[in-house]
Protein backbone atom coordinates (compact mmCIF):
# COMPACT_ATOMS: atom_id res chain seq x y z
CA UNK A 1 0.00 0.00 0.00
CA UNK A 2 1.25 3.62 -0.71
CA UNK A 3 -0.28 6.58 0.36
CA UNK A 4 -0.18 9.68 -2.06
CA UNK A 5 -1.26 13.19 -1.90
CA UNK A 6 -4.04 14.21 -4.34
CA UNK A 7 -2.18 15.97 -7.40
CA UNK A 8 -3.43 17.18 -11.28
CA UNK A 9 -1.38 13.79 -11.82
CA UNK A 10 -4.06 11.72 -10.08
CA UNK A 11 -7.33 14.32 -9.81
CA UNK A 12 -9.39 12.42 -12.42
CA UNK A 13 -9.04 9.08 -11.07
CA UNK A 14 -9.82 10.37 -7.65
CA UNK A 15 -12.77 12.07 -9.25
CA UNK A 16 -13.75 9.57 -10.47
CA UNK A 17 -13.45 7.63 -7.32
CA UNK A 18 -15.76 9.88 -5.29
CA UNK A 19 -18.30 10.22 -8.64
CA UNK A 20 -18.57 6.51 -7.77
CA UNK A 21 -18.69 6.52 -3.83
CA UNK A 22 -20.78 9.62 -3.22
CA UNK A 23 -22.93 9.55 -6.29
CA UNK A 24 -21.83 12.81 -7.24
CA UNK A 25 -18.58 14.93 -6.86
CA UNK A 26 -20.49 17.25 -5.10
CA UNK A 27 -21.47 17.18 -1.59
CA UNK A 28 -23.97 19.11 0.64
CA UNK A 29 -22.86 19.90 4.27
CA UNK A 30 -24.60 22.67 6.64
CA UNK A 31 -26.46 23.73 3.64
CA UNK A 32 -23.75 24.65 1.53
CA UNK A 33 -22.59 22.65 -1.87
CA UNK A 34 -19.37 21.77 -1.72
CA UNK A 35 -17.31 20.42 -5.02
CA UNK A 36 -15.17 17.75 -4.12
CA UNK A 37 -13.05 17.87 -7.42
CA UNK A 38 -11.59 20.94 -5.70
CA UNK A 39 -10.62 19.34 -2.36
CA UNK A 40 -6.61 18.30 -0.88
CA UNK A 41 -6.87 15.05 0.39
CA UNK A 42 -4.83 11.79 0.03
CA UNK A 43 -5.18 8.94 -1.48
CA UNK A 44 -3.85 5.02 -0.70
CA UNK A 45 -3.61 3.25 -3.34
CA UNK A 46 -3.03 -1.12 -3.39
CA UNK A 47 -1.84 -2.27 -6.62
CA UNK A 48 -2.61 1.14 -8.51
CA UNK A 49 -6.14 0.92 -7.18
CA UNK A 50 -7.59 3.02 -4.88
CA UNK A 51 -8.54 1.42 -1.74
CA UNK A 52 -8.59 4.59 0.83
CA UNK A 53 -9.18 8.33 0.34
CA UNK A 54 -9.70 11.02 2.61
CA UNK A 55 -10.61 14.71 1.44
CA UNK A 56 -10.46 18.21 3.84
CA UNK A 57 -10.24 21.71 2.85
CA UNK A 58 -8.61 24.68 5.63
CA UNK A 59 -10.81 27.95 6.74
CA UNK A 60 -8.12 30.00 8.83
CA UNK A 61 -7.58 27.79 11.39
CA UNK A 62 -9.95 25.12 11.44
CA UNK A 63 -9.41 22.06 8.73
CA UNK A 64 -12.40 19.91 7.90
CA UNK A 65 -12.41 16.30 7.19
CA UNK A 66 -14.79 16.73 4.12
CA UNK A 67 -15.19 12.77 2.99
CA UNK A 68 -13.29 9.79 4.04
CA UNK A 69 -13.45 6.27 2.51
CA UNK A 70 -11.96 3.20 2.90
CA UNK A 71 -12.44 -0.22 1.39
CA UNK A 72 -10.35 -2.67 3.39
CA UNK A 73 -11.83 -2.43 7.12
CA UNK A 74 -9.67 -3.37 9.85
CA UNK A 75 -6.40 -2.97 8.15
CA UNK A 76 -5.68 1.03 9.52
CA UNK A 77 -6.46 2.62 6.23
CA UNK A 78 -8.78 4.93 7.71
CA UNK A 79 -6.98 5.75 10.39
CA UNK A 80 -3.64 6.36 8.53
CA UNK A 81 -5.74 9.22 6.41
CA UNK A 82 -7.10 11.10 9.65
CA UNK A 83 -3.67 11.19 11.05
CA UNK A 84 -2.11 12.18 7.50
CA UNK A 85 -5.01 15.01 7.80
CA UNK A 86 -4.16 16.08 11.70
CA UNK A 87 -0.46 16.49 10.66
CA UNK A 88 -0.61 18.65 7.89
CA UNK A 89 -3.45 20.48 10.05
CA UNK A 90 -0.91 20.95 12.34
CA UNK A 91 1.47 21.79 9.96
CA UNK A 92 -0.52 25.03 8.42
CA UNK A 93 -1.58 25.86 12.13
CA UNK A 94 -4.57 24.70 12.05
CA UNK A 95 -5.98 24.68 15.60
CA UNK A 96 -9.47 22.38 15.41
CA UNK A 97 -9.99 19.79 12.66
CA UNK A 98 -13.61 19.11 12.42
CA UNK A 99 -16.17 16.61 10.21
CA UNK A 100 -19.93 16.07 9.96
CA UNK A 101 -21.47 12.65 9.28
CA UNK A 102 -25.19 11.62 9.22
CA UNK A 103 -27.00 9.95 11.93
CA UNK A 104 -27.43 6.66 10.23
CA UNK A 105 -23.07 6.23 10.11
CA UNK A 106 -22.93 4.25 12.59
CA UNK A 107 -19.15 3.33 11.90
CA UNK A 108 -18.01 6.93 11.58
CA UNK A 109 -19.28 7.45 14.88
CA UNK A 110 -17.51 4.55 16.46
CA UNK A 111 -14.46 5.42 14.24
CA UNK A 112 -14.22 9.31 15.01
CA UNK A 113 -14.35 8.68 18.67
CA UNK A 114 -11.81 6.16 19.14
CA UNK A 115 -9.61 8.30 17.80
CA UNK A 116 -10.20 10.85 20.13
CA UNK A 117 -12.61 12.92 18.66
CA UNK A 118 -15.97 14.66 20.69
CA UNK A 119 -19.45 14.88 19.34
CA UNK A 120 -20.40 18.51 19.39
CA UNK A 121 -22.84 19.44 17.49
CA UNK A 122 -26.46 17.35 16.18
CA UNK A 123 -27.86 19.45 13.44
CA UNK A 124 -31.15 18.25 13.51
CA UNK A 125 -33.32 17.31 10.45
CA UNK A 126 -30.11 19.42 8.62
CA UNK A 127 -31.13 16.73 5.61
CA UNK A 128 -34.45 18.27 4.59
CA UNK A 129 -32.19 21.22 3.87
CA UNK A 130 -30.14 19.30 2.02
CA UNK A 131 -32.21 17.83 -0.10
CA UNK A 132 -33.18 20.68 -1.06
CA UNK A 133 -29.97 21.43 -2.99
CA UNK A 134 -29.38 17.88 -3.62
CA UNK A 135 -32.40 15.98 -4.44
CA UNK A 136 -30.63 12.95 -4.70
CA UNK A 137 -29.49 11.95 -1.38
CA UNK A 138 -31.59 8.95 -0.19
CA UNK A 139 -34.36 9.05 2.55
CA UNK A 140 -32.81 5.93 4.22
CA UNK A 141 -29.24 4.91 5.15
CA UNK A 142 -27.29 2.41 6.56
CA UNK A 143 -29.50 -0.18 8.31
CA UNK A 144 -32.27 1.32 6.76
CA UNK A 145 -31.84 4.08 9.23
CA UNK A 146 -33.85 7.13 8.46
CA UNK A 147 -31.48 9.77 6.92
CA UNK A 148 -32.26 13.13 8.43
CA UNK A 149 -29.51 15.00 10.98
CA UNK A 150 -25.81 16.04 10.52
CA UNK A 151 -23.56 15.08 13.64
CA UNK A 152 -20.26 17.49 13.95
CA UNK A 153 -17.44 16.02 15.68
CA UNK A 154 -14.17 17.37 16.78
CA UNK A 155 -10.68 17.43 17.54
CA UNK A 156 -8.53 20.06 19.20
CA UNK A 157 -5.18 20.31 17.84
CA UNK A 158 -3.21 21.86 20.49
Amino acid sequence: MEMMTITSENRDEVNQFISSHWFSTSMVVRGKVVDMTELDGFVVYDSKEIIGLVTYRVEGHECEIMSMDSLKEKQGIGTSLVKKVIEKAKSLGCTRLKLITTNDNIYALKFYQKLGFDMTNLYRNALDLSRKLKPSIPLTGNFDIPLKHEIEFELNLE
